[in-house]
């Protein structure tokens, strides 16, 4: 397998966390297998997540630990995001960091629509694992939301910038999880760093 730029995102705004775990466990597992990763964690991030007067014309300057992680996700193959959600969406500050961070010129450019007049991604060529934490169950997340967050993170934020394919994993009971499905869930995840996944 020819070795990947891999940056990982931890997304959850604690310092400790599932999401962290699942974070640093891709990590070991892909440095393991000779990929070049970067890991950045959204509790260590100090920013503005108020994206303001919600224009694209006079948007704030980007502090510089928000274009330090632009120009990580410029240079990565493959993104990692780990995150638990919360009320059926983000987390807010890893929102805001979306906000904030997916700008025109940089990843979607407004001036160059594409044939179905949307605009054009700027950060084509990669690819996302996204891994989930929440308390719904997968059954009910499928039935009855209809995968909305997945439906967003894959067409409307991260799709709608170029990655693709973007994959998902589901990890449902995180609030209080049983110890044996922890280690399931950690193997499960080594797996998907060992290959890059």
């Amino acid at each position: 397998m020819q070795p990947k730029k891999i940056l990982i995102l931890d997304g959850h705004p604690a310092e400790s966390s599932l999401s962290r775990t699942f974070a640093d466990t891709y990590a070991e597992a892909a440095r393991a297998k000779g990929h070049e990763v970067k890991t950045v964690h959204l509790s260590d991030l100090e920013f503005d997540f108020d994206f303001g007067q919600g224009n694209y014309h006079d948007f704030k300057p980007l502090e510089p630990v928000l274009e330090q992680v632009l120009q990580d996700i410029e240079w990565s193959d493959h993104l990692v995001l780990t995150t638990p959600m919360w009320w059926g969406g983000l987390p807010a500050k890893l929102k805001g960091l979306i906000d904030r961070m997916f700008i025109p010129g940089r990843t979607f450019d407004t001036r160059n629509p594409n044939k179905l007049g949307f605009p054009a991604p700027m950060l084509d060529g990669r690819t996302a694992r996204v891994i989930i934490t929440s308390d719904t169950p997968g059954w009910f997340m499928r039935l009855v939301y209809r995968r909305a967050l997945i439906h967003q993170m894959r067409g409307q934020v991260l799709g709608f910038v170029g990655f693709k394919p973007t994959r998902f994993t589901w990890f449902s009971g995180a609030s209080y999880p049983k110890q044996d499905s922890v280690q399931k869930w950690i193997a499960r995840v080594t797996r998907l760093g060992a290959t890059a996944a």
